[in-house]
């Protein structure tokens, strides 16, 4: 991380204090065994990307204070985020994240089930206990409106996501549109809750809500580029998932756009969902030949390079009360699509 100076304190520092209040405010009770269930995920470790942008804007514009008013909500996204995990790794009949069996794995689907319903309630509480820490009504009122809208549209990403998984024509515009509701969607929102701790006016909240969803985005790419490409070690994942299940991903859909013959029949038949192993196998080395690879990972740049812009853009307008929180997102900008977990 010695590229990215400024993030890295940050990620020392506000991880843990939003693990701290999770626990210390929300994440007991009874039946103990359902708590431990919703705790897995969040235990096993994670990059807490979404947190620390709640955190890292609100600092960006209303200093330390703003930061300390940013904590519930940023509890919030992440309860809400690992809530979509547990949810996604039962719908995708995933056995390992994060390095660990699954949720639904150790406690079975029922449990696992209720365990993700749980963390999504209590990420609402979360953002309701943002008036003890001094956000305005107003403020606790529109934070609870962005956290509603991003559950909406996660919603809705996750189930075109399934359903191109059946369908053969799903275009690059279809894609990308199926990663911002998936992935941006609540990244845009973290943004955004980090303006509204700083009670920025809502051309600010705007703009950084695009900054969010310019950063899902690159990070969903990199995502999908791990899924076939990623060292499993390191990722946490097994390795070929998404080929296996026949998500339309930008490597996919590139590769199918730019193969014949033989080639084009491998992909067609993982694009099916109904591809062996030899299969699967030979549909990665098809997909680094065509050139979908480097062209995913100059899309994602691109992203990237639009995320890092909003910040240049408010840096200029003079709304930056901390410059440290500022380079740091324009640090997360460019490491999501630099990292290898």
């Amino acid at each position: 991380m010695e590229k990215y100076p400024n993030l890295s304190k940050l990620l020392v520092k506000y991880p843990p204090l939003v693990d701290s209040y999770m626990y210390r405010e929300l994440l007991h009770g009874d039946p103990e065994y359902l708590y431990k269930a919703s705790l897995h995920l969040l235990r096993a470790g994670g990059k807490r990307v979404r947190p620390v942008i709640v955190l890292s804007t609100a600092r960006m514009l209303g200093g330390l204070e703003a930061e300390q008013i940013a904590l519930p909500l940023a509890a919030g996204v992440e309860l809400f985020h690992n809530f979509t995990l547990i949810h996604d790794d039962i719908m995708d009949k995933d056995t390992v994240r994060r390095g660990v069996p699954t949720v639904h794995v150790i406690y079975g689907e029922d449990t696992a089930i209720l365990a993700g319903d749980l963390l999504f309630a209590l990420s609402f509480k979360a953002i309701t206990q943002s008036l003890e820490k001094g956000l305005s009504l107003e403020g606790s009122s529109r934070a609870l409106e962005v956290l509603s809208e991003a559950a909406v549209r996660v919603s809705r990403g996750q189930a075109y996501d399934m359903r191109f998984e059946r369908e053969e024509d799903v275009t690059y515009h279809d894609y990308l549109d199926m990663i911002y509701l998936k992935t941006g969607a609540l990244i845009e929102a973290s943004a955004r809750l980090g303006a509204i701790a700083a009670e920025a006016d809502r051309d600010t909240e705007e703009a950084l809500g695009n900054y969010g969803a310019f950063v899902g985005v690159a990070f969903q790419i990199r995502d999908d580029i791990l899924g076939v490409f990623g060292d499993p070690e390191k990722t946490g994942k097994p390795i070929y998932n998404d080929l296996r299940r026949g998500k339309k991903t930008i490597l996919l859909l590139y590769a199918l756009a730019h193969s014949s013959g033989e080639d084009r029949r491998v992909l067609e038949s993982v694009a099916k969902g109904n591809a062996g192993e030899d299969e699967v196998r030979e549909a990665a080395k098809i997909i680094e030949k065509t050139g979908a690879l480097e062209y995913a990972m100059k899309l994602a740049k691109t992203y990237s390079d639009n995320a890092v812009a909003i910040i240049e853009d408010l840096e200029k307008t003079g709304e930056i009360v901390d410059e440290e929180a500022a380079a740091a997102l324009k640090e997360l900008a460019r490491f999501v699509v630099e990292r290898d977990k």
